[in-house]
């Protein structure tokens, strides 16, 4: 049947316009309730008139359904602004020509205009879905699509202006209008069925559902109110109306027949053909006078109806042997809807296009505005509310867990040498003498240090020998002779010196201990650092985890992880709430909207955050159990907390120590040359205090050397004997006898003898 000639439909005329002369009563009401300049809008005003023209003289195509729904939104505009209903201080006289009787039909009404406009909207889609031939899937598509809306314009025509204008407009006659216009639309769909070859029960169902809505149509167009309403064009109405019906049972029963056929319930598809070729037979004879379409569609069903019935009574007859049950006994066929009136939004922005009058806000919009703001507010505070608490909560239990998602898990950075101290060793890789330059400096600066402190012991020894030299005189010669050797003052001075380059040294020697001590500590560092970065990295502390404790971390950062999420999605939820109900304007929809539903009107308006708001709500609620896993996680986390916090003592305590050596490299090489230069100076001037008292010191034993030989002089010669003997030497600590000495001196007091006697052997 896919192939079968389709049948004519039904369509609509459109009503024709007469006078609505707007203008002037807009600008008196503009200028008597809004103390606004009328001709100010007198733009606007004309925009109007040029969108009406274009609507009374509409084009037969899908251009001329926008035009009559951007007019119709653009009037319900006005009436928001200018009361011209019925009875209204703006009202002025509508005429249009009723469609059935061609009167002109006026009332002082606004909506009088607006319920021609969606009458001509119904008719003009009627018009169109019947002008395609619908013999490809697209038309099939189309005209269904421009049935429904037919349907949709006069629904709502139906619900929302009950008063009937006219005898087109009365509810008897939408009601058919509605029925027919969806009867079409399903009719479209099972055209479309059949061409898709879809199951036959489907089929069977699309089409008594077909058969349905034209029986509601038939039942209106036999109605003899409706009929007396219609007049002439009733009974052709009708006549097709009843011819359909029959047709489409008859459709309904073929393709339960094949259902049968499918299965193999044989008995059962004898009776369904056979009441098939009945409705048809029916159908044909309603069929007289109707257009050649008709006939031809008949004629294909005969066709196959026929050979089906006669084909399956055959093999029932022959083959199956099945008995034929009563129609009646059958299960009936029940409809199915597959299409609806498609909704009118007369306000809707993407028809009806801007405004024209969007700058004539009435003063009850701006209130209703305000009141709107306030209940977004109020949606605001109470989501802020819940938020800040849940999230002092939060931050509360947080910082007293005292855990850094940063930190916890950062197992990664011990396996790796830190940049810093890699960019220390990377300059130390360019300057490979930096510990033998530190060494050689401080062996150098040993070295000078040596050399002082034993020049200082050479002539601390020359002072000690002099001042030994100077008593044993003094006790030979006395007092009054001795004091005449040698310069004392000369002494003093070099004694001084001596003393205060003593003094400088030891100091020195303090800080000298300081600076080798330093270096001691530093060079194995910064050989280290100048040494393969293997041994670097291996001189870093390492972490010793079992695979318990690295799940037990890995676990705790997943969840802190949702932590950081669950805070990210509550930011942007918030953000997204903030920014919705900032941009939330409903003034323009306020000053079209009925004042008595504003209640009804925000709570429509506000489902548009019930979305957000069930997002922040489940992430709130998600906080009491992602805090609770994480309790639980840090329990298990607290063995290796420990573990990681003296890692991270050790490591950070061994980083500094590196890193300190580095940069104590230039100042232990500073210090070193300081020191090396300080004495440098010292060492001359302790060499020139060396030569100074050596010198004084040779100075004065001479003149101890010459003032013995006078005190020598000056006894009597003594006479010639014979040569004594030598004295003997005297071991330490012997005593020298008086017999000992010479002749010449045997006469001397015995203690002046003594002395004379030790310096004797002193000399020797």
């Amino acid at each position: 049947m896919e192939a079968v000639p389709r049948m004519p439909m039904i369509w609509l005329d459109l009503k024709e316009a007469g006078d609505f002369l707007f203008q002037p009563a807009v600008k008196k009401f503009v200028l008597k309730n809004y103390g606004e300049n009328p001709e100010a809008y007198n733009e606007e005003l004309k925009k109007l008139e040029l969108l009406r023209q274009n609507a009374v003289r509409v084009p037969r195509d899908f251009e001329g359904c926008s035009v009559l729904r951007k007019y119709l939104g653009q009037l319900h505009y006005l009436q928001s602004r200018v009361p011209m209903g019925s009875g209204q201080e703006a009202a002025v006289p509508v005429t249009w020509t009723e469609i059935f009787s061609g009167k002109s039909v006026a009332h002082e009404d606004i909506k009088y205009e607006q319920a021609c406009i969606l009458y001509n909207l119904g008719a003009l889609h009627s018009m169109l879905g019947a002008m395609d031939k619908r013999v490809s899937e697209e038309g099939m598509k189309v005209s269904c699509t421009h049935f429904q809306c037919a349907a949709g314009a006069f629904a709502y025509l139906r619900e929302h202006f009950p008063q009937a204008y006219s005898v087109d407009m009365s509810r008897q006659i939408l009601s058919l209008n509605v029925n027919l216009m969806l009867g079409q639309a399903q009719e479209c769909l099972l055209e479309k069925s059949m061409l898709d070859n879809r199951k036959s029960f489907l089929v069977a169902r699309i089409s008594a559902q077909v058969v349905d809505y034209y029986k509601e149509a038939c039942r209106a167009l036999e109605n003899p109110d409706t009929a007396s309403l219609l007049g002439r064009i009733q009974k052709d109405w009708k006549k097709l109306v009843q011819m359909k019906i029959y047709y489409f049972a008859a459709v309904a029963h073929l393709h339960m027949g094949k259902q049968a056929e499918e299965q193999q319930k044989f008995g059962e598809r004898v009776a369904y053909f056979q009441s098939a070729l009945d409705k048809l037979n029916e159908a044909i004879k309603l069929a007289k006078g109707q257009p050649d379409t008709v006939q031809d569609a008949l004629r294909f069903a005969m066709d196959v109806i026929g050979g089906k019935y006669n084909s399956a009574k055959k093999d029932n007859d022959f083959i199956y042997h099945e008995a034929v049950p009563a129609l009646d006994t059958l299960q009936p066929v029940k409809g199915a809807p597959l299409v609806k009136p498609l909704p009118v939004n007369p306000t809707d922005p993407a028809v009806t296009g801007p405004d024209i009058f969007a700058k004539l806000v009435p003063m009850a919009a701006h209130e209703a505005s305000s009141l709107y703001s306030e209940e977004k507010a109020k949606l605001l505070r109470e989501m802020m509310a819940k938020i800040e608490d849940k999230n002092e909560v939060l931050d509360q239990f947080m910082d007293s867990m005292q855990l850094d998602p940063e930190t916890v898990d950062n197992l990664d950075a011990y396996s790796h040498i830190p940049p810093q101290l890699m960019e220390k060793c990377a300059a130390l890789s360019v300057r490979p003498d930096t510990i033998r330059n530190l060494v050689q400096s401080m062996q150098a600066l040993s070295g000078v240090f040596t050399d002082v402190e034993a020049s200082l012991k050479d002539i601390r020894e020359l002072l000690e020998e002099d001042e030994l030299l100077e008593q044993k005189l003094q006790e030979a010669l006395g007092q009054a002779g001795a004091g005449q050797a040698g310069s004392k003052a000369e002494l003093a001075e070099v004694r001084r010196d001596w003393a205060k380059y003593m003094e400088v040294h030891e100091k020195a020697s303090f800080t000298n201990s300081e600076l080798h001590r330093a270096m001691n500590l530093h060079v194995g560092n910064l050989r280290l650092l100048s040494g393969p970065l293997d041994q670097v990295r291996a001189a870093l502390p390492t972490p010793a985890l079992t695979p318990e404790d690295k799940a037990v971390l890995q676990n705790l950062k997943r969840i802190l992880a949702k932590v950081q999420e669950m805070r990210d999605q509550r930011v942007s939820l918030e953000q997204q709430l903030r920014e919705l109900i900032q941009k939330d304007d409903i003034t323009a929809s306020l000053v079209t909207a009925d004042h008595s539903e504003m209640k009804k009107l925000f709570e429509e308006q506000l489902k548009k955050y019930d979305q957000l708001r069930v997002y922040l709500e489940q992430n709130l609620a998600a906080q009491d159990n992602v805090l609770r896993a994480l309790t639980e996680a840090n329990v298990q986390y607290a063995a290796v907390r420990r573990v990681l916090s003296e890692l991270d003592q050790k490591w950070n305590s061994t980083l500094q120590t590196l890193v300190a050596s580095y940069e104590a490299y230039e100042d232990l090489m500073k210090k070193s040359q300081e020191g090396k230069d300080f004495y440098a100076d010292l060492e001359s001037k302790v060499a020139a205090l060396l030569e100074r008292a050596q010198s004084t010191c040779q100075a004065r034993e001479a003149a101890r050397q010459q003032l013995l030989d006078r005190e020598l002089k000056k006894k009597p010669p003594p006479r010639p004997t014979a040569p004594k003997p030598l004295l003997p030497r005297r071991e330490e600590g012997e005593a020298a006898e008086t017999g000992d000495l010479p002749e010449e001196l045997r006469s001397l007091p015995p203690d002046m003898a003594k002395c004379v006697t030790d310096f004797v052997y002193c000399c020797h």
